[in-house]
């Protein structure tokens, strides 16, 4: 192949994506909030930032923050949203970057969460704190500069990624083909890939409308920035979960998905024996127990929650 056919062939490819990302962004509508309640806003460093609340403001404040990953939202509270709020204030937000919150094109990175995070749960009254994965370093960064009234950590890791790797973020954050690269990792057949790798222990606990929702989420104007510092390894936590877990003065339940992979369940037990702290398992789940199995989880929260 000659330069001329060569040089037509990579415009043309080009082009193509370049279309491929037009028809993929008009085909995604205005992202609706995942949980029910009152929608709020919380304006942080000029990210306008949404929450869900429910429940009567005077019961006791808990908060639930989601995991990181390239289709997150508070949406993975859905299945115990409703009922803890029949005896708490709950407040469930979209990490900035994620879901209904604004997504301006920053270099996401871990210590942007970990201020968030502390600013956020400092706006509410000795809040309990519900973090999964990810998430949940972020809260052990911060918590002995606020007042917790108990934590629960589900399937806690200081890791979303690999180590970092400055060469993919800026692929990924690359026009039209960091954006089709995008498209694909958070096409409906790679999220049912990653919820069946890792997510779910039965994938038939995965509603179509779920999965809809999901893409829907992850094809946002903006949506690839902050997944791209997940998925090249800049949301990692530089922290020790052991000696973070061994400094917290809030009672600390960690619950654990029997068949999680990623973060085993032997983890999960060298933590416990480590900072001295409860483990709960739940059998047949992975990552998300809360959602495959939110009657049990309910009861574990209640039980936490009133130590």
């Amino acid at each position: 192949m000659n330069r001329k056919s060569l040089v037509g062939g990579l415009a043309a490819g080009v082009g193509a994506v370049a279309l491929a990302n037009v028809t993929l962004r008009e085909r995604a509508s205005a992202l609706a909030p995942a949980l029910d309640g009152s929608q709020r806003t919380f304006e942080w460093r000029d990210i306008d930032v949404q929450y869900a609340e429910a429940g009567d403001p005077d019961d006791p404040d808990l908060v639930l923050l989601s995991g990181i990953n390239a289709a997150g939202s508070s949406g993975e509270y859905r299945e115990v949203f409703g009922d803890l709020a029949a005896d708490h204030h709950v407040i469930a937000p979209d990490l900035p970057g994620f879901g209904t919150s604004e997504r301006p094109p920053l270099r996401y990175s871990a210590s942007l969460y970990t201020e968030f995070v502390r600013d956020f749960l400092a706006a509410f009254d000795s809040p309990a704190v519900v973090a999964s994965s990810l998430t949940s370093a972020y809260v052990l960064d911060v918590a002995g500069d606020l007042d917790l009234r108990s934590l629960v950590l589900i399937c806690p890791t200081e890791r979303g990624g690999p180590d970092r790797n400055l060469l993919l973020r800026e692929l990924l954050r690359s026009p039209v083909v960091g954006e089709g690269v995008f498209n694909l990792l958070a096409s409906k057949p790679s999220i049912r890939y990653f919820n069946a790798d890792h997510g779910y222990y039965d994938t038939d606990r995965v509603t179509e409308e779920w999965i809809d929702y999901e893409w829907q989420t992850a094809h946002q104007p903006n949506a690839r920035y902050a997944p791209a510092s997940f998925i090249s390894g800049f949301l990692n936590a530089d922290i020790d979960l052991k000696a973070e877990l061994s400094g917290v003065d809030a009672p600390v339940t960690l619950l654990w998905g029997r068949e999680a992979d990623i973060t085993p369940l032997r983890r999960g037990r060298d933590l416990a024996e480590a900072a001295d702290c409860r483990l709960v398992v739940v059998d047949d789940a992975k990552l998300l127990p809360h959602v495959e199995f939110p009657e049990r989880v309910l009861e574990v929260l209640a039980d936490a929650l009133e130590r």
